[in-house]
């Protein structure tokens, strides 16, 4: 007779995480040496904090390495200033099996009249990878509210249209 343990029976389940589990904020103060002879603050600078603030999230959820595998769109709606505060928020929008789209918004707070404006706001791929820079695979994301629930099938969406994209151009 053949004894079939029940894990055996069957594949495990993928984990589960929460947006929450995985939101992060960061902050950093805008100086000289960020900023262009304007007084504005380097998209660059900009776009490298997005980058660093959307993998704590994606490291969050994946709980091993990530890399940045794109960058959608960037508009720059406002000029961020020397002296503002940058607020940078960070939410895992969607989940395949070894990617994931961070969402980023991106402040500037004046400090001193208490003033907050959405300046920048940008979706990011991540790919979880092992030590040997494979993909590996990730928890599911288990969207909570009804926003959650929003920004995922957009999220489902834009993938799609990337994907789209990605093979008109021969796969590269």
């Amino acid at each position: 007779m053949t004894v079939i343990k029940p894990e055996a029976a069957r594949p495990a389940e993928r984990a589960s995480r929460t947006v929450r589990d995985s939101q992060h904020e960061a902050a950093e103060l805008m100086m000289p040496y960020d900023a262009n002879i304007l007084g504005h603050v380097f998209g660059g600078a900009v776009l490298a904090m997005m980058d660093k603030t959307a993998a704590v999230a994606a490291i969050r959820h994946a709980r091993t390495a990530c890399v940045t595998v794109s960058v959608d769109r960037v508009d720059f709606r406002e000029p961020i200033h020397v002296g503002d505060l940058v607020v940078m928020k960070a939410s895992v929008n969607y989940v395949g099996r070894s990617s994931m789209e961070i969402g980023v918004r991106v402040e500037a707070e004046h400090l001193i009249e208490g003033v907050r404006r959405h300046t920048n706001s940008c979706y990011l791929t991540f790919v979880a990878v092992d030590k040997n820079g494979r993909p590996v695979e990730i928890p599911r994301l288990l969207p909570e509210t009804e926003l959650e629930e929003k920004r995922y099938a957009a999220a489902q969406e834009r993938r799609r249209r990337r994907l789209e994209e990605r093979n008109a151009e021969g796969g590269d």
